[in-house]
């Protein structure tokens, strides 16, 4: 078993899913929301349930299983591979982006070294997935991903920020539907 992989589809898991060369994608309003979306139909027709969240600039944190009848890995398998063509498509169209060609010219240079890869690499291989084994360790990593913004000093107070469940951590709706801890 290599490190950092999903061995049980249905254990709680702290997650980081990274865009390939820490580019910062998620700038855009347009594509943090597709985030959002591609979240909410994973939790709603895909099994996952998200206990934490947060999207930053260039990677996303979750804590979260998966529901008996479905495979944690193949979830998120199938959100990146849907966030990517989404952004891909947009990036290489109507793109709202001002970076778009320099953005694309890095992901294609990333794509070049993978034979399974045709265009462009977006997110890095791999959920860098640790598996969480105690009640201390599950609010160690709810408290380090709602903090993330706070850190990197986006926003003063965990709360504040839109793109994470620390909202619905202080008895506000977020955009992503979470079961609380």
């Amino acid at each position: 078993m290599k490190p950092f992989q999903v061995s049980d589809q249905h254990s709680v898991y702290f997650l980081t899913l990274t865009i390939e060369g820490w580019l910062d994608i998620f700038t855009r309003k347009d594509y943090k929301l597709e985030v959002v979306d591609s979240l909410n139909f994973c939790v709603e027709r895909k099994g996952l349930e998200i206990f934490a969240w947060c999207l930053m600039s260039n990677h996303l944190h979750l804590l979260c299983r998966s529901k008996e009848a479905f495979k944690l890995s193949e979830t998120i398998h199938d959100f990146k591979k849907f966030t990517a063509k989404k952004i891909l498509e947009s990036l290489e169209k109507e793109s709202i982006e001002s970076r778009s060609q320099w953005i694309l010219e890095i992901l294609s240079k990333r794509g070049e070294s993978q034979n399974r890869i045709t265009n462009y690499k977006f997110w890095k291989d791999g959920l860098h997935a640790i598996s969480v084994e105690s009640s201390w360790f599950f609010e160690q990593k709810l408290h380090y991903i709602h903090n993330n913004p706070v850190e990197d000093l986006i926003v003063e107070e965990s709360t504040e920020y839109l793109f994470s469940s620390a909202r619905d951590y202080s008895g506000k709706k977020g955009l992503v539907k979470v079961e609380l801890y």
